[in-house]
């Protein structure tokens, strides 16, 4: 209880204000000239100002609250390196007993990870804790950590308080660490060529004497967790090496340096580049046999993709066509068929062959140039019409060996829809053209060339499931046969026309080897604080995934079906860096977080981020584990001082911050008494000048 006087004057207080000085310069003249009874006048009008104030006693009824000391608790990554976790445990159990020794002090915990963030944000966590805490409550924060903190404020105002830092640091400073440190890389690269990387190696802490020779680490370069290089560096000095861009999409350079002798983890031996591969402008030769009622089709998806380089001819005049027209007064152009098929065939990703028949128009040699370019990494697609069922079929040339599908000489001409097979239901091409129906509402086809499939995997059938669509890897190259000139149909809108746009641009790709359209692919993924994984196949089945963790640790994950060819499994991830995952003889990295977390970047345990700040706070820098042994300072409150620590204590501030639950007040000269008292002193003042 606290006890006080209150005014509440009954009139303007300027008014009391004039009335005052007017009896202060009464009285003291009457005091001055020994005027009888002039005190007892000046008590009088004293007493007349008092009861204008009307002041009264008052009494508080105050619950003194308790000072909140937030204890950080740092449990980062870096901190389970060498006896940390340990360190950091007993830390935090001895202070949790001294601080609850002390009365008038309320304990704060606040654990910090850093899973999902790109560093130790402990002054983040330590706002967020005190959020709901007035600060004049807040006698002091305690931070228990390594002291790799990467969100420091610059000055101790930005904290939000006046009270005292302290940290309590685990590790030690004879600490020894290597790692690898990327000066520069490139996001983006082309498919094909080289991009620079820039690293170098450094051991920080205590480091042995080598002599005039210079330390040297040797270091391993993989891409997609393939080695592709090795080499010896020099410590501390930058190296710069190229890196083929080897397919679009991510690209996952690592970057990994050997472990050194006593150094505390070898995760950040390594580093992780992420590069996005980019395609250079695909090279696709359409040739179209004859002008026909698709050809457009195939030309316009061609020309609408941005990705895509497009050389489109159309044979109009067939080398048996004699109609004694002069070649001077023709204007067409010359089919360059030596220059297209000999020359820079190997510079096509897709030559396309859109109702083509053979009739003279390339010499048989090429053929035989279309099917090595086949077996080398090159893609044929076959657009097939009535042509293809006759002896001037293409499939009755040199290139038959690397088609899958054999014509039988006869053509079905007859309404259909097209539909997905077994196959076509989970490969990528075509697994997402019915969009969740059961069968396809598509307009109808009325042509398909009866063929006998010998090999590959049959996407699309037509009546009678005979096959329509064929596709198979053939060497290091792909063929596609599309057994009927109808697509058109659906890019005209016939009967509410079809997905062509998707199936006709899937396939081309698939054919030039996009990543994304692979039907054999294990892709892995951190989103969150998951990593979910992704199996694509045309198996019936899908074994468990093999996930290795950054800590080196394994698990086995499950995969389920979550629509026909792709399986799907998810793992809650702990740690932030690279998760290798295999399934068989698939391989796939994943990593988790930023490529290079700061969490790692250096591990040694330090005062330099933290001092500053502590020290402009008035708070103190302890070891936990001072010369092999556990050292936690004394905790003592303190009224206020600059400096709020010793060499084994550290300070918390009290404060005197407390909650008003009632108030009682007592008039002094109100009512009765403040009557009775000026009668009297008027009284007495009268008697005095009568006598």
């Amino acid at each position: 209880m606290t006890w006080s006087v209150d005014f509440a004057p009954l009139v303007d207080w300027r008014l009391i204000a004039v009335l005052a000085v007017g009896v202060a310069a009464v009285s003291l003249l009457g005091l001055v000239q020994r005027v009888p009874g002039a005190w007892l006048r000046a008590l009088a009008a004293t007493l007349f100002i008092l009861a204008l104030l009307d002041p009264s006693l008052k009494e508080e009824d105050r619950e003194v609250l308790p000072g909140v000391v937030a204890v950080v608790v740092d449990r980062s990554a870096s901190q389970t390196l060498a006896e940390r976790t340990a360190e950091t445990d007993a830390a935090r159990a001895e202070l949790e007993a001294r601080i609850g020794r002390l009365r008038g002090l309320e304990a704060r915990w606040i654990d910090v990870t850093s899973t999902g963030a790109d560093g130790t944000e402990l002054f983040t966590a330590l706002e967020r804790g005190l959020a709901d805490v007035p600060s004049d409550r807040i006698a002091g924060a305690v931070l228990v950590t390594d002291g790799q903190v990467h969100d420091v404020p610059e000055r101790a105002e930005q904290l939000g308080f006046n009270a005292p830092l302290h940290v309590l640091l685990s590790g030690n400073d004879r600490e020894r660490d290597r790692r690898l440190v990327v000066h520069s890389s490139p996001r983006f690269g082309i498919v094909g060529q080289e991009q620079q990387i820039t690293f170098r190696v450094e051991d920080l802490g205590p480091r042995e004497d080598t002599g005039p020779v210079a330390p040297r680490a040797r270091v391993t370069i993989s891409r997609d967790g393939e080695p592709i290089t090795g080499m010896n560096v020099t410590l501390g000095d930058n190296v710069t090496v190229p890196v083929e861009i080897a397919h679009g999409g991510r690209n996952i350079i690592e970057i990994e340096a050997e472990e050194a002798p006593g150094e505390l983890t070898t995760l950040n031996n390594r580093a992780v580049i992420t590069v996005e591969g980019i395609r250079d402008n695909l090279r696709v030769l359409l040739v179209s046999g004859e002008p026909h009622a698709g050809e457009r089709t195939w030309r316009n998806i061609l020309k609408s993709d941005a990705a895509v380089d497009l050389v489109h001819f159309t044979i109009l005049r067939p080398p048996e066509k004699q109609d004694g027209t002069p070649i001077s007064q023709l204007s067409l152009i010359a089919f360059p068929t030596r220059e297209l098929f000999s020359v820079k065939i190997d510079e096509f990703d897709l030559i396309i062959f859109d109702r083509y028949q053979s009739r003279g128009v390339l010499p048989v040699l090429y053929y035989d140039n279309i099917a090595r370019y086949v077996e080398d990494g090159g893609a044929v697609l076959v657009a097939a019409g009535p042509e293809y069922a006759d002896n001037g079929s293409i499939y009755r040339t040199p290139l038959a060996p690397v088609l899958p599908a054999a014509p039988t000489g006869t053509v079905t001409e007859t309404p259909y829809r097209a539909d997905l097979s077994d196959a076509g239901r989970r490969h990528p091409i075509t697994r997402d053209l019915l969009e969740g129906a059961e069968a396809p509402d598509w307009s109808r086809w009325f042509r398909l060339i009866d063929s006998d499939v010998s090999r590959g995997a049959t996407l699309m059938t037509g009546p009678d499931d005979k096959p329509l669509l064929v596709v198979e890897r053939e060497g290091e190259g792909r063929v596609a046969l599309m057994l009927s000139d109808h697509a058109w149909l659906w890019a005209r809108g016939f009967e509410g026309g079809g997905p062509y746009v998707p199936l006709l641009r899937r396939l081309a790709h698939w054919l030039m080897k996009e990543n994304d359209l692979e039907e054999e692919a294990l892709i892995a993924q951190g989103r969150g604080d998951e990593l979910v994984i992704e199996r694509r196949t045309m198996a019936d089945t899908a074994e468990p995934a093999r996930v290795e963790t950054p800590a080196g640790d394994v698990v086995e994950l499950t995969l389920e079906e979550i629509e026909p060819g792709l399986w799907r499994g998810k793992t809650p991830v702990a740690d932030l860096g690279i998760y290798r995952v295999s399934q068989g003889d698939l391989r796939t990295l994943a990593n988790v977080g930023p490529d290079n977390p700061r969490e790692f970047t250096d591990v040694l345990s330090t005062e330099r981020a933290l001092a500053p700040i502590a020290e402009a706070t008035g708070g103190g820098m302890f070891r936990v584990a001072d010369a092999d042994r556990l050292s936690v300072p004394r905790v003592l409150p303190m009224r206020t001082a600059t400096r709020m620590h010793g060499s084994d204590w550290l300070g918390l501030k009290t404060t005197d911050a407390s909650i008003l639950r009632g108030v009682r007040a007592l008039p002094l000269l109100a009512g009765l008494l403040g009557l009775v008292l000026l009668l009297a002193t008027l009284t007495a003042a009268w008697y005095r000048e009568g006598r």
